[in-house]
């Protein structure tokens, strides 16, 4: 669904060296290696030039080139017939009417003749590798030879009659028309045209040869070809040729034929019977096929493409008769075409590929005089149907449409140099006109503009277009006639359209259409495309060569006169003949973004390259007011992206990982950007805008595929629910299966709450406000399953947001307050049916938890509706309660249900709820009568104990009286959450105790100690708060109790002495050092445990308190001891901080190199996950540099027997294994834990005090240092560590561990870590 537009057409002349009349061009060649042109003249002249091209200076205006001429010397009568380049040869294959073979180099101009033909040589056909040769000679017989022209084999083109000689049926040869010889694009086939000597006149057989034996492989039935054109598509796939159906009053057709020689398909060319075809070629990609079609009045040159099995005529050009035009295909580039006429003009063409479906989505395909014409938001039918159709009076070449408010405009500019106009009524009037054709009258035009290229509407009553002048393809075709003293060249013209019938709404206006033109200018540059500027009135961007850009203003627009202006910062790069211009809003922007895509499939944008394989683009609207909110680019690798415009205006593409296919990693946490495009070569043609929101692709077949990409559906949601319109979001969300809960989340449930009343209004509708209720659940799924997408806007500024929470509702429950909001909107907005209770009972069987006792209440009340004997109006309101309750265990589990009735105390609602869920009788039939003869209280007690409602079953077994204590008891001894509301129910005080001593006992087995003494004392149990207070470790809540129950002096004394042995098994020697001399009176054995414990200037004290010189010394001799030990852990420590430092630095280094690489690597293998990296950084890594031997000891332990828990340096938090890949993080942590503990600090502040009461001022001040310096060097450590984290290069000379190290001295002064020193020892 595309249309070939014609980009541009350069003209240039080749000088003849004869008189006009005398010498004409006959034959050409192509040397596509060095982009030159050959021409072969009646005069045996041979002309070289170089392909034309507008990069040429004066490639727009009627230019002679300079052609090198050479005069090929034949005998007198003998003149050239073929004329074939020879790539490997490098020189012109020419052959003459006598049969010479010459070999013609253009850069020596020398001539060889390499052979002779008996006969004559009529045709010359080398082989797509250029290794073979054929040729058809005078005497018909085909030639088969190298380039060493050697002759391989020979056959007869024709069939002769048997008997019948071939130089004598030479003679008889009709030579109205030359042979030809077509190859297959592989080089293994060739086919060929024979005539049938017994059969009608024009009648021939096409036959395909074999290549390496010159074998007749298959050969077709007779029938009336036209000529002997005939040519083999280089795809292989089919063989064109023509039949002449002049006898049959028709006109010819072009008919296809298979490998085998079987026909395949035909199709007619609509022209008159008498009609001419000749120089029938595809082009290098199969999809185009040319042909010069001769006249009575003019020949024309027509185009056709192939899709969905149906030959479109794509492009038309007229010709003069005289012109005699030929064309060629260029080689390498499917979309030029290069005419020449025998005169020696030459007309290079370069046409470009458009999207039919323009305007507001509507689809206009040109089929030669026909517009084929579908708006796909009324119907998505491909061509070469359509939903109405528009003829023309000749074929169409450019067309514009515009879409405003009130008008839809047609414009076309036709072959035969008219300007048509067509009014069309507004999509939503369309339904009269759906297979109706309507003929289109040309507009009356006071000056004739010749085919105009590149039209566009300035505005819904003015043109504007690209004409020329004073040169062009023919004279046959209306031509510009601007005024005498204008030069020829192109010139864009303004024209105003004007209608002189009035109007039928929802008709289409067909004729009465005058078009006056209001302005002219000349360009100095050849025009590549003119896009309408939709932000600016009257106003247009135009494309010139080199992809330069101007803004062209009207007269209209201005009120001053035509403006022209350079727009230098939206050039693109190159040349970019698919132009368009998408108009944003906002963004701090007065232009529209102008997009370019050129040939190499590069997406230009304001000097920049927004994609480098781009295969096609599009643009989308999300409110469908033509302001565009997302570009659609489809990549050479058939991926679909979807990209919002803020993105590319603020040069946010990085997530778009440059448009190429993403290697999701094993964990699939990559997101999803792209959309695979299920068959190869698929192009966009189009898109629907707004709540549509769909892309529509075209594949090669020719069959339209509609898809709704979820970025632009969700974009077409938010815009939806931003507007309020919660019934055209809720029926896309219900279309393209979207999670309901998008409609909740997308702005916070509690927002949607407030809006709860204007959704239920909106939607009207029970079914889906029931299937929008089951669906609601407590995730967000912005924030988990749609959290791939980009994030959208929430809606602002709306009151109607404003959220109250609605009583009795819980804040933190998103679905049981949803479904209350929509449960009372429903009360309050619907009208009572049977509908609308059947979705109330769905609100509450949905909620969380089920409020299935609510719902089983509403049911209760419809059931007594039905059993009063009164006939209430209202019974209509409801549904039946079986209904009801059917409806209720449908979307309920049926036990759960079961449960809620009995939570009732409703015996007999129970056993219908039993019933209805298909319970056996047997399961349930006996619980209930055997609740039915129980006491009411008992029966609400038994219902709560199965429902496992303790506290209520507590309260009910209480008010049975005291008859029921032991039960309750059991009940509490069974529960244990039930004992502090025992507690407030039993006022008796001895029970009260028994409660208290129940609790205790179950937190004593519980170990829940303290509180189960605590326990215990409320209720007087001394000796077991005792025994939980020593199984806890609180030594002084059992001496306390002891006190309590007045323990012996002995018991006293023996319980002290366990106490204090037990702390010290658990570690706590100053615990046990305080009860040893407290209680027990042992000096000698405190003083040792205080020195365990490392209490120092307490041990001192104790010594000096009780005057004994000999534990003084003791206490002395362990400072000493343990200050010597303290000194050599701590240079130990010092060296391991420098050994650890120097490890991590290195090993990041490596870390830094790898990631360095594996970047730059990136760039060739596309994605690298993190697996392969650690495995990669493991690779890197070298041996370890640790020591195998540490010390299981802390940094402050001493020869005297301590407890080193938490008293040290902090200890390693794991083993670093080397190479491991988180072996950097574990040496920073390793060195954050080498840090002095508090207790270590208080500890050596301790020591320290000691060292200098006892008169040791040296050990204690050499001590202090080094800890010093370790507590410096490793604080520096980690310092350094942190800073070169955060930076990508590690700098020798700034991260050195002495320079930090002298940064943390200069703060030692100010620092809470170094408060432990003494300053007299410093």
């Amino acid at each position: 669904m595309k249309n070939l537009k014609l980009s541009w057409e350069v003209l240039t002349e080749v000088q003849l060296q004869r008189e006009k009349g005398e010498e004409f061009l006959k034959l050409s060649a192509v040397d596509i290696e060095r982009n030159r042109l050959f021409f072969a003249s009646s005069a045996n002249f041979i002309y070289t030039t170089q392909l034309p091209s507008p990069q040429v200076e004066g490639a727009w205006s009627r230019t002679s080139v300079a052609a090198s001429s050479q005069l090929i010397d034949l005998e007198a009568g003998d003149f050239i017939t073929c004329l074939e380049y020879a790539m490997e040869k490098e020189a012109l294959i020419i052959g003459t009417s006598e049969g010479l073979l010459l070999l013609y180099s253009v850069d020596d101009n020398a001539t060889e003749i390499v052979g002779r033909v008996e006969g004559g040589v009529r045709c010359i056909s080398p082989s797509p590798d250029g290794d073979l040769l054929a040729m058809v000679t005078g005497f018909g017989q085909i030639l088969v030879m190298n380039l060493d022209w050697d002759l391989l084999y020979e056959m007869p083109l024709d069939d002769l009659p048997e008997g019948v000689d071939v130089h004598e049926s030479a003679f008889f040869a009709d030579n109205s028309s030359e042979p030809s010889i077509s190859w297959r694009g592989d080089g293994k086939f060739f086919a060929s045209l024979s005539k049938v000597y017994d059969s009608f006149p024009f009648h021939k057989k096409l036959k395909i040869w074999e290549r390496d034996s010159g074998v007749l492989l298959s050969v077709s039935d007779p029938k009336p070809f036209m000529g002997s054109v005939v040519d083999w598509a280089q795809s292989g796939a089919k063989i064109a040729a023509v039949y002449n159906r002049e006898e049959e009053n028709q006109c010819p057709s072009i008919v296809f034929f298979e490998k085998n020689g079987l026909e395949r398909s035909s199709f007619r060319i609509n022209e008159p019977t008498h009609v001419t075809l000749e120089y029938l070629k595809f082009n290098c990609n199969s999809d185009l096929l040319a042909a010069v079609v001769r006249g009575e009045v003019f020949d024309t040159l027509k185009i056709w493409y192939f899709s969905n099995n149906h030959w479109y005529l794509k492009q038309e050009v007229r010709y003069s008769m005289e012109d005699k035009v030929k064309f060629i295909w260029d080689l390498t580039n499917p979309l030029k075409l290069i005419c020449w006429t025998l005169g020696g003009r030459i007309i290079t063409y370069r046409f470009v590929w458009v999207t039919a479906v323009i305007g507001n989505s509507t689809a206009f395909v040109i089929d030669g005089s026909k517009v084929l014409v579908t708006p796909f938001p009324l119907s998505l039918i491909p061509p070469p149907m359509s939903y109405l159709s528009l003829e023309f009076p000749s074929p169409v070449r450019d067309m514009t449409f515009c879409s405003k408010i009130s008008q839809n405009r047609l414009a076309a500019s036709l072959s035969d140099g008219s300007l048509c106009v067509v009014e069309l009524p507004l999509l939503d009037q369309w339904d009269e006109l759906e297979d109706q054709i309507f003929k289109i009258e040309a507009s009356y035009c006071g000056i004739n503009f010749g085919p105009l290229l590149h039209v566009a509407w300035l505005d819904s009553h003015v043109l504007l277009g690209v004409s020329h002048f004073g040169f062009g393809p023919s004279n046959c075709s209306k031509r510009a006639s601007p005024d005498e003293d204008v030069r020829a060249g192109y010139y864009l013209q303004e024209i105003e359209i004007r209608c002189s019938e009035d109007r039928v709404a929802g008709s289409v206006t067909c004729s009465g259409w005058h078009a006056e033109r209001l302005h002219q200018l000349y360009l100095e540059g050849l025009v590549i495309g003119i896009a309408p500027n939709t932000l600016s009135r009257c106003s247009a961007f135009v494309q010139l060569e080199g992809g330069k850009t101007f803004e062209y203003t009207s007269k209209m627009g201005l009120k001053r006169g035509v403006s022209l202006q350079r727009c230098d910062d939206m050039n693109f790069l190159s040349t970019c003949p698919r132009m368009d211009v998408a108009p944003i809003q906002g963004y701090a922007r007065e232009r529209p973004l102008l997009l370019g895509l050129d040939d190499n499939g590069r997406l230009h944008l304001e000097g920049k390259i927004l994609c480098n394989n781009c295969n096609c683009f599009s643009f989308y609207s999300s409110s469908g007011d033509g302001m565009i909110t997302h570009v659609i680019i489809a990549t050479k690798q058939d991926l679909l992206f979807i990209i919002d415009v803020g993105d590319i205006v603020h040069g946010q593409l990085e997530k778009y990982e440059n448009f190429v296919p993403l290697v999701k990693n094993k964990k699939g946490e990559n997101e999803s950007i792209s959309i695979n495009i299920w068959e190869k070569g698929a192009q966009i043609v189009g898109v629907l805008h707004g709540d549509e929101s769909a892309v529509i692709l075209q594949t090669l077949r020719g069959n339209l595929e509609c898809v709704f990409p979820r970025k632009l559906v969700f974009t077409s949601i938010i815009n939806a629910l931003a507007q309020g319109r919660f019934k055209d979001a809720l029926h896309m969300v219900r279309r393209h299966r979207i999670d309901f809960n998008l409609i909740v989340d997308h702005c916070g449930w509690q927002a949607f709450i407030g809006s709860a009343a204007d959704f239920v209004m909106q939607v009207n509708n029970l079914n889906h406000i029931t299937e929008f209720a089951c669906a609601i659940k407590h995730e967000n799924v912005m924030e988990a399953l749609y959290r791939n997408y980009a994030s959208l806007p929430c809606l602002k500024g709306d009151t109607s947001l404003a959220y109250s929470e609605p009583k009795g509702t819980d804040s933190d429950n998103k679905v049981s307050s949803v479904l209350m909001a929509i449960r009372k909107a429903l009360e309050e907005q619907i009208e009572e049916t049977p509908a609308r209770e059947l979705c109330i009972l769905t609100s509450l069987a949905k909620s969380s938890p089920p409020a299935l006792e609510e719902a089983l209440r509403r049911i209760k009340v419809v059931r007594e509706l039905e059993l009063s004997a009164a006939a209430d109006p209202k019974r209509l309101l409801y549904p039946s309660s079986e209904e009801s309750l059917k409806h209720l265990l449908w979307l309920s589990d049926s036990e759960a249900v079961f449960e809620a009735a009995l939570g009732l105390y409703d015996l007999n609602l129970a056993a219908i709820v039993a019933l209805n869920s298909q319970k056996d009788p047997k399961e349930f039939l006996p619980f209930l009568q055997e609740l039915e003869c129980m006491p009411t209280i008992l029966m609400q007690y038994n219902i709560d104990l199965k429902l496992q409602r303790h506290e209520s079953a507590l309260r009910h077994i209480i008010s049975a009286g005291d008859s029921y204590y032991e039960d309750c008891m059991n009940l509490i001894r069974k529960v244990p959450e039930l004992f502090p509301l025992g507690l407030q129910l039993i006022g008796d005080p001895p029970k009260r105790q028994q409660v208290l001593e129940a609790w205790g006992d179950h937190l004593n087995a519980t170990k829940c100690f303290e509180d189960a003494a605590t326990t215990y004392l409320c209720c007087s149990c001394l000796e077991k708060a005792l025994k939980a207070y020593r199984a806890c470790g609180n030594w002084m809540g059992v001496l306390t109790v002891a006190g309590l129950i007045k323990l012996g002096k002995d018991d006293l004394l023996l319980l002290a002495r366990e106490l204090s042995e037990e702390l010290q098994a658990l570690g706590k020697p100053g615990d046990a050092a305080t009860i040893i001399l407290e209680y027990c009176g042992d000096i000698d054995n405190g003083i040792s445990l205080l020195v365990e414990a490392r209490s120092w200037e307490e041990a001192l004290r104790v010594a000096f308190l009780h005057r004994r010189d000999d534990l003084i010394l003791v206490v002395k001799s362990a400072s000493l001891e343990c200050a010597s030990m303290l000194v050599g852990e701590y240079n130990e420590g010092v060296e391991k901080v420098g050994k650890y430092l120097t490890r991590y630095l290195a090993v990041r280094q490596r870390r830094l190199l790898l990631a360095a690489t594996i970047k730059t690597n990136e760039q060739s293998m596309g994605y690298l996950d993190d697996e392969t990296s650690s495995q990669a950084s493991s690779n890197f890594s070298g041996m370890s540099a640790y020591t195998t031997g540490t010390r299981k000891g802390s940094s402050a332990s001493t020869t005297v027997r301590t407890s080193t828990k938490g008293r040290g340096r902090q200890r390693n938090r794991g083993k670093i294994r080397a190479g491991s890949p988180d072996e950097e993080t574990a040496l920073v942590e390793h060195l954050k834990g080498m840090s002095l503990a508090e207790g270590a600090k208080c500890e050596l502040k301790s020591l320290l005090i000691c060292l200098v009461m006892l008169g040791e001022e040296e050990i204690a001040r050499k001590l202090q240092r080094t800890a010093e310096k370790f507590q410096v060097s490793q604080v520096a450590a980690v310092k350094l560590a942190g800073d070169s984290i955060s930076s990508d290069i590690i700098d020798e000379h700034a991260f050195t561990l002495d320079h930090y190290i002298q940064n943390v001295r200069k703060e030692l002064h100010i620092s809470d870590a170094f408060s432990w020193r003494s300053k007299v020892l410093v």
